[in-house]
């Protein structure tokens, strides 16, 4: 066993991952024991979202650690990767149109890689910078979370109205 409690690649082979009846992901591990219900987490979905990710049972006890998402069989890494994209919507800001006020709270219209979208800023808090000082972590009012990946490679209009509330 691996005493970082990965398991080696070939022991994913063992494994059965698969989507059940009502939706839900099903896990078969080695020993035979099946777990409905689990939920995929990655413990860096920023900064290492390929790296480090747990399957959770029901229970929110961790059945199965995956250091590379690489390493699983390709349709197991595809019922995980449909699954992380539905719990983590994530929009990535690629132009702000406008704001309502140069002070909080205040709206934001944005183009995003999902569409147009209005972002209520409650404070100059709820940006966050992350990896370095351009990738930017923007969190509504209402909990969503937006993504700025690099300020820098926004275009002049976008950085001059971020630029007044960093």
């Amino acid at each position: 066993n691996d005493p970082e409690g990965t398991l080696p690649m070939q022991s994913f082979d063992s494994l059965r991952l698969e989507r059940t009846p009502a939706g839900r992901l099903a896990l078969t591990l080695a020993d035979g024991s099946r777990h409905e219900g689990v939920t995929p987490v990655r413990a860096f979905p920023i900064a290492a979202p390929q790296e480090g990710l747990s399957l959770v049972g029901g229970d929110g006890h961790e059945l199965l650690w995956i250091a590379q998402l690489s390493a699983l069989p390709t349709e197991a890494r595809q019922l995980i990767e449909q699954e992380l994209a539905a719990r983590e919507f994530t929009p990535v800001i690629e132009h702000i149109e406008s704001v309502t006020s140069f002070s909080t709270p205040c709206t934001w219209t944005l183009r995003t890689d999902r569409g147009p979208a209005q972002l209520q800023l409650k404070g100059e808090e709820d940006i966050r910078r992350l990896a370095g000082r351009t990738h930017l972590l923007i969190t509504s009012a209402e909990g969503l979370q937006f993504r700025i990946p690099d300020s820098g490679a926004l275009d002049k209009h976008s950085r001059r109205l971020l630029e007044r509330f960093l």
